[in-house]
């Protein structure tokens, strides 16, 4: 491909994400295939063309149908709610479009793989949002794993903690209605905990778990953008489908086990995503709130030096860092979706599938399922069950 017409549905949390991704990519990564902003879709006219002015998008459009049929746009970029993905991007397929979908690709397993086949038999690319991927610092663990560094990788634990609904009359937003959203923390939190594990560890066996909403009941939201809301005083309350808490155990295929822990009730933690790996020479630990640094632990060390260093993952040796600021000049959560997009740039240029795509989104959605299903029957459940 010579050019990347973009066409975008939806403008608010990921969607600004993705704009300023789009609008960096060329200042930082010259090189790379120019995603060209051409038009943003969204369904109240007024919001969608203060958010077009504001973003940098060339044209609007209030029904994403008619985004899909256009002969100008090459790729279509879908950041609405879960339960929207899986039509679009059907259709998009059909209309012979390249595809981003943000995580969790689809409210089912069965859906994630429908959209999967109509994207592999139209023969488009397709790339599914897992954006953690791409710090330089997750990458980093991923080399010093993948080089065996750390030897024979022995355990996998992540947890990714946060707090804002904490309150119990924060209102009902659509991230906490299964059928929008599919899940709740397990969905929107822990679909990153497993997609790093896939990324870092390999594929999982077998999972065990279990999960807990506290809050049953929230007041009907008025309003809502992005991770706040605003409901009446008086507002009807409605029920919460979602789960508050998810947490799980998994053996990995290569005898590595795990455990993960997300939740959406830890007092203090405003959005802590973690994991740590143990091997038999040495060990990793990642904290996304201190995004730049991975401690790095060598068995190899004299006895009298060792203990974990820290290591800030900003000199050129790390990947994507010579784009940005001299050492020691650290970037942040937006940095992630332009090393995202620059995937997806230099897919679109060289002919192949971007990394992670919806085998990826396939493959963290069973996972997704088979939790559930443990959940439901209190039992080990095998991936090869899903």
């Amino acid at each position: 491909m010579k050019q990347l017409r973009i066409g975008m549905i939806g403008y608010k949390f990921m969607g600004k994400a993705h704009s300023n991704a789009y609008r960096s990519l060329p200042m930082f990564f010259p090189k790379a295939l120019k995603p060209e902003m051409a038009v943003l879709c969204g369904r109240n006219a007024a919001a969608l063309q203060e958010a077009a002015a504001q973003l940098g998008w060339s044209d609007t459009v209030t029904d994403w149908r008619e985004l899909v049929s256009r002969d100008d746009i090459d790729l279509i970029d879908i950041n609405a709610p879960s339960d929207a993905h899986k039509e679009i991007a059907l259709a998009a397929a059909k209309a012979g479009k390249h595809i981003f979908c943000e995580k969790p690709l689809a409210l089912t397993l069965a859906d994630s793989r429908e959209m999967l086949e109509a994207a592999e038999e139209a023969g488009v690319m397709h790339m599914v949002g897992f954006n953690y991927r791409f710090s330089p610092a997750a990458r980093l663990a991923k080399r010093l794993v993948e080089s065996g560094r750390l030897g024979q990788i022995y355990h996998f634990r992540a947890w990714f903690l946060q707090d804002w609904i904490l309150d119990p009359e924060f209102p009902l937003v659509w991230r906490l209605q299964k059928e929008i959203a599919g899940s709740g923390s397990h969905g929107d939190l822990g679909a990153h905990l497993i997609d790093l594990a896939h990324f870092l560890v390999g594929d999982i066996q077998e999972v065990i778990g279990m999960s807990e909403t506290f809050i049953k009941e929230r007041p009907l939201a008025a309003e809502m953008t992005g991770l706040s809301a605003k409901a009446s005083a008086d507002a009807p309350r409605g029920a919460v489908t979602v789960d508050d808490a998810t947490l799980f155990l998994a053996r990995f295929v290569n005898g590595a086990i795990g455990s993960f822990e997300a939740t959406r009730f830890a007092a203090g933690h405003r959005s802590t995503n973690s994991f740590e790996i143990n091997g038999s020479l040495g060990s990793v630990k990642f904290d996304f709130e201190r995004m730049n640094e991975l401690e790095v632990y060598l068995t190899s060390d004299e006895e009298d030096v060792q203990g974990f260093r820290r290591v800030l993952a900003t000199d050129p040796a790390h990947d994507y860092a010579e784009a940005w600021w001299p050492p020691g000049h650290t970037i942040g959560f937006e940095h992630t979706f332009i090393h995202e997009f620059l995937e997806l740039a230099s897919a679109a240029a060289e002919g192949r599938q971007p990394v992670p795509n919806f085998h990826d989104g396939v493959k963290c959605q069973a996972v997704l399922e088979a939790v559930e299903r443990s959940v439901q029957e209190r039992r080990w459940v095998e991936l090869s069950e899903m």
